[in-house]
């Protein structure tokens, strides 16, 4: 039997949501403003999936990923989400030796991150397994600050400079970390650590900013 893949995201859990945030906490309270209407669109599809199955059998799955990043990733200032815009800002402020680099936010937000390879082979086990759930989150399992990804991008940079934080800017959810405990009792967990995807991003940006790498 055919099988359908519908990729969620952990915007669709409500903003104050219990953490760390595990699959029946869907729409049990109020979403972020900031991101409302990408969320309702991602609850219509993963709702459909389960009503898809439950009248016409249909083998489906919807992985929920935590905040993505990696191969591929968008630097672009206009759509890049977070650790792909602070990866631009400390490469771009190494190679003009700037010493100051601002980041939106207080930085007291905490975000959970996944490389995107790590997805990929998630979905794959996904839909190559002989029952998977309805509904399963994808995640590294834990979460760090924006404070602190900051810092440690800043380190893979190597930038040495003041981090200046730009507190009119919003932070979105204070918190947001998912649950994996359904998808590690399936036997799966992902690969690559925060440090080394934040290198390896590192260097993807350095090679397309040489041409290496095309966008």
């Amino acid at each position: 039997m055919k099988k359908v893949c519908f990729l969620g995201s952990s915007c669709i859990y409500p903003r104050e949501c219990p953490q760390p945030m595990r699959e029946e906490h869907l729409m049990t309270g109020k979403l972020e403003p900031t991101n409302e209407g990408y969320a309702v669109a991602k609850l219509a599809g993963v709702k459909m999936m389960e009503c898809y199955r439950r009248q016409y059998g249909l083998k489906g799955v919807s992985p929920i990923p935590c905040n993505l990043y990696g191969t591929n990733d968008s630097f672009d200032p206009r759509t890049a989400h977070v650790l792909s815009s602070l990866v631009r800002k400390f490469v771009d402020a190494v190679d003009g030796g700037e010493g100051e680099v601002t980041v939106w936010g207080t930085g007291v937000a905490r975000r959970e991150f996944l490389h995107v390879d790590d997805l990929a082979d998630a979905a794959l086990f996904l839909m190559t397994h002989p029952d998977p759930p309805e509904i399963v989150n994808v995640g590294s399992g834990f979460d760090v600050s924006i404070r602190e990804l900051a810092a440690r991008v800043a380190r893979a940079a190597g930038f040495g400079g003041r981090l200046l934080w730009d507190t009119s800017k919003p932070d979105g959810m204070p918190l947001k970390c998912l649950d994996v405990a359904r998808m590690t009792g399936l036997g799966f967990r992902p690969r690559i650590g925060l440090e080394e995807g934040i290198a390896r991003t590192v260097a993807e940006y350095r090679d397309l900013k040489k041409g290496i790498r095309t966008p």
